[in-house]
């Protein structure tokens, strides 16, 4: 790919009188339109003993509001074609639309609705039916999964108490159960603001006249609060945490987990470069040697999570039946030592790169990944017109870039492991 490929998302940008940050992108391809809202809120800025906030208003948001009936939000997107959903994670919650565009007045103000008008329909049984919702759903996709607790394992070995990136997005059991309606309302009246919150409008619109409705819905809601501060402690990790967990599994699996740069940082992006290198695909490092020539991993991945205030740099190995958990974790140190000591093969890095750039342009297709760029990039950076930044960070990137990340971060005292193997061969 050529050294130089800009990416013309021409926008336009608003702020509201009320804080509101919004984008808008016109895209006349298709008769569709995505409505995308980000907070700028997620489980970091909850507190030990009250986690899983953020998590379960990703629920509460799609059971009603003052104007909007209890399941009628996804009833009335529905009914007009459209999709919605919702997602958490530790520095974000989202919300989206996607709609046929003479409907775009219908997600306004369904967002509108619910940033400005929910509380009154915070009842007990809602908070009730939802709190159930969640519970079931971390016992299902956590608690009774193979390998489910992984994820919230390995970030209680990487980060001390007290850090918001130690706790699970989707809280903690007795945290769950003890959420109140006051705590929940508090939480609610403090972030879901128009000012903590940025607005996305990508697809078949006409900018002046969406600015117009934007004003409309959104405009008369009252600002809130200031954001209360979240403390990051910056103790390094101290020394290889490792942890053997036996568990109902089948076959071994590894996961080598270390703190990272923040994203956004140039070292970011040069982890991120790297994980293409190490795992991109059936050529790439770890896929050839691992899986293919020493036959000891059935699958194997590198990645680097985007969180605001630091990165968990991740690496993940599933044995092959016969291979010792220990042997695949050895190998998967080996890698990334090698990575910190030599510079990645020039045809190995531009393939990588290469490989990423193909994935970030398709995904670009999609209206609801532009409008999610947008919102993530004004969030985050205040910077819609970011993704040629950052499309520039990965094409000027060199191997020196990716070893020094390699040797500065992947390694013992910045590691933390964990196995989880068979119940049967660790009684």
């Amino acid at each position: 790919m050529s050294r130089s490929t800009p990416v013309d998302l021409g926008f336009q940008r608003h702020t509201l009188d009320n804080g509101l940050r919004v984008v808008l992108h016109r895209d006349p391809r298709l008769p569709l339109v995505t409505v995308n809202v980000w907070y700028h809120v997620g489980s970091k800025n909850e507190q030990p003993g009250r986690t899983g906030f953020a998590h379960l208003f990703e629920h509460m948001l799609f059971q009603g509001s003052e104007h909007v009936g209890t399941n009628d939000h996804f009833r009335l997107v529905q009914q007009v074609g459209g999709v919605a959903n919702g997602s958490t994670w530790y520095d974000r919650t989202n919300y989206y639309e996607t709609l046929p565009s003479h409907h775009l007045e219908l997600g306004l103000w369904l967002e509108a609705d619910r940033m400005g008008y929910l509380l009154p329909a915070l009842t007990q049984q809602n908070l009730d039916t939802q709190r159930d919702v969640v519970m079931n759903e971390r016992r299902q996709r956590i608690e009774n999964m193979p390998y489910g607790m992984a994820g919230e394992r390995l970030h209680e070995l990487l980060y001390p108490p007290g850090h918001p990136y130690r706790w699970p997005v989707i809280g903690y059991m007795d945290d769950i159960a003890a959420a109140t309606l006051e705590e929940v309302r508090t939480f609610f009246r403090t972030y879901y603001t128009p000012n903590n919150a940025v607005l996305s409008v990508v697809g078949d619109i006409d900018p002046d006249d969406a600015i117009v409705q934007v004003e409309r819905w959104f405009g008369e809601i009252p600002a809130g609060p200031p954001k209360p501060p979240v403390v990051i402690p910056t103790a390094p990790l101290g020394g290889e945490q490792r942890e053997v967990r036996p568990d109902d599994v089948r076959l071994p699996r590894i996961y080598l987990g270390f703190r990272g740069p923040a994203y956004g940082r140039r070292a970011w992006y040069a982890a991120d470069l790297l994980t293409a290198t190490l795992s991109g695909g059936k050529s790439s490092r770890l896929f050839q040697d691992l899986v293919y020539n020493r036959q000891i991993a059935q699958d194997v991945g590198a990645y680097i999570s985007p969180y605001e205030a630091g990165a968990t740099f991740m690496v993940v190995a599933t044995a092959r039946p016969g291979v010792a958990a220990e042997v695949l974790e050895q190998a998967l140190i080996e890698h990334l030592d090698r990575a910190a000591g030599e510079l990645p093969a020039p045809a190995d890095l531009e393939r990588a790169r290469n490989r990423m750039l193909t994935e970030h342009f398709t995904a670009l297709q999609k209206l609801e990944t532009r409008a999610d760029v947008f919102s993530q990039l004004t969030t985050y950076f205040d910077d819609p017109g970011g993704i040629n930044r950052e499309i520039e960070q990965y094409m000027d990137l060199d191997g020196r870039e990716l070893r020094d990340f390699a040797a500065e971060f992947l390694v013992a005292g910045n590691r933390a492991s964990l196995l989880f193997v068979p119940r049967e061969s660790h009684p």
